[in-house]
């Protein structure tokens, strides 16, 4: 039985390596890793203007999406000026990636949004985001060390019956958390199945009715013991056998 297809989004930034200093799409190993433990086959997708357009083409070769973390959402999709703490935003990764969401959705394909991909399925349901936690909630507790996830576990309350509550088979998961902008106004038809014990923060958002669609505001990729994306990936592996030739 071949691999099911993870098609993760990939960032565009500016990075160092070997002789080199220059733009690249690029993409934390530890996602592919959790992908590849899960028994799916991860394939990497750059920000693609014409797939922004129609991203059809692009959807046709995988079974489910995966948006990572990283870069601040430009606040001009949610209808915001820029807070000076939003900084580093790529306008063209977040058109191709609410353009792969909605298309994704719309194909009934399972979809799962990691920390910045939780807000940004949010932001494509026409939610908004609190830009600087720190300044909305007086409190720095959901980003304590930058570029690390040490000391950053905090738990969420999951609801009884939701699928974050299956994904991660629990009703109180604890999560390793890295981020200061969150979840304002939830998006239209979306539903929040999870909150942090902090603060009761958004955490967990999902798409009633779907068969996998789930923004998770943790890392569960930086997380050996989390079910997560082996549950993706195994919503992913029945869908690719349902349109398998003579299933």
């Amino acid at each position: 039985m071949s691999r099911p297809v993870i098609g993760i989004c990939a960032a565009l930034e500016q990075a160092r390596w070997s002789v080199w200093d220059q733009r690249a799409a690029l993409l934390p190993s530890n996602y592919i890793e959790a992908v590849q433990r899960a028994g799916a086959l991860a394939v990497m997708l750059p920000p693609d203007a014409r797939a922004s357009e129609d991203p059809s083409e692009l959807l046709e070769l995988i079974d489910a999406l995966m948006l990572a973390g990283g870069a601040d959402i430009d606040p001009s999709f949610y209808g915001q000026s820029a807070h000076p703490h939003t900084v580093g935003t790529v306008p063209e990764r977040d058109a191709f990636e609410i353009a792969m969401v909605r298309g994704a959705i719309d194909r009934g394909m399972p979809v799962l949004g990691i920390c910045r991909g939780a807000q940004l399925i949010n932001v494509a349901f026409g939610g908004t985001l609190h830009q600087h936690l720190p300044e909305a909630l007086e409190h720095g507790e959901h980003r304590r060390v930058l570029g690390s996830f040490e000391g950053a576990d905090h738990d969420v309350r999951l609801l009884e019956g939701s699928l974050a509550a299956r994904a991660t088979g629990e009703l109180r998961h604890a999560t390793k958390s890295h981020h200061h902008q969150g979840i304002a106004r939830v998006g239209d038809g979306l539903e929040v199945s999870g909150t942090s014990t902090i603060d009761d923060l958004p955490e967990a958002i999902e798409l009633p009715g779907a068969s996998f669609v789930l923004g998770v505001q943790w890392h569960p990729e930086a997380d050996q013991t989390s079910r997560v994306i082996g549950e993706l990936v195994r919503c992913a592996q029945e869908r690719s056998l349902a349109r398998s030739p003579g299933a």
